[in-house]
């Protein structure tokens, strides 16, 4: 037979290992909620990343198109290495300081052509959702209610000068 006393220390080990079961349930929770949360903070700092890179090409390729002497003016690169050191000069022309990993991959950026094979533009190859939907300056509005970074286009759209000449109406034609 048992005596009162082994009775109440086999209850005592069963409360202590319920404890520490919840214990290691709660520590489990709150590991995880801290890393969901940790995601969503270097997501938002790596869409910001993004976006200031991304517009730096965009600047970038916008120089290189608006050379203003030199031969090629009005011309798209061939590719991204000719933003750092621009093939149509002797000296060292630089459009973009250095060229940049796509924060979201890690990776190279995706490039965005022309019809002609020549970049206009960079984006992002992720696949993410962003957290930034609304609030764009003007030249990215575009990027409002977006899927996904990908489709966030950096792309250099050059102003046409040549405005059409309105046509006057001959005599006797309209009012």
């Amino acid at each position: 037979m048992r005596s009162a006393g082994a009775r109440q220390f086999g209850d005592e080990r069963g409360a202590a290992l319920l404890i520490v079961l919840i214990m290691v349930v709660v520590l489990g929770l709150a590991v995880g909620i801290a890393g969901s949360t940790w995601r969503t903070v270097a997501q938002r700092a790596n869409e910001e990343e993004l976006f200031w890179r991304g517009n730096q090409y965009r600047l970038a390729i916008k120089s290189y198109y608006e050379v203003k002497h030199g031969r090629g003016a009005g011309l798209f690169p061939q590719k991204l290495e000719n933003l750092i050191k621009d093939p149509r000069f002797l000296g060292a022309e630089r459009h973009i300081r250095q060229l940049y990993s796509d924060p979201m991959t890690g990776e190279d950026w995706v490039v965005v052509k022309d019809k002609s094979g020549r970049i206009t533009g960079v984006r992002s190859g992720s696949d993410l959702e962003p957290f930034r939907k609304d609030g764009f300056p003007s030249e990215y509005e575009k990027f409002e209610g977006a899927e996904s970074y990908s489709s966030w286009e950096f792309v250099y759209e050059p102003k046409n000068q040549k405005k059409p000449v309105a046509k006057e109406p001959a005599s006797g034609e309209g009012t």
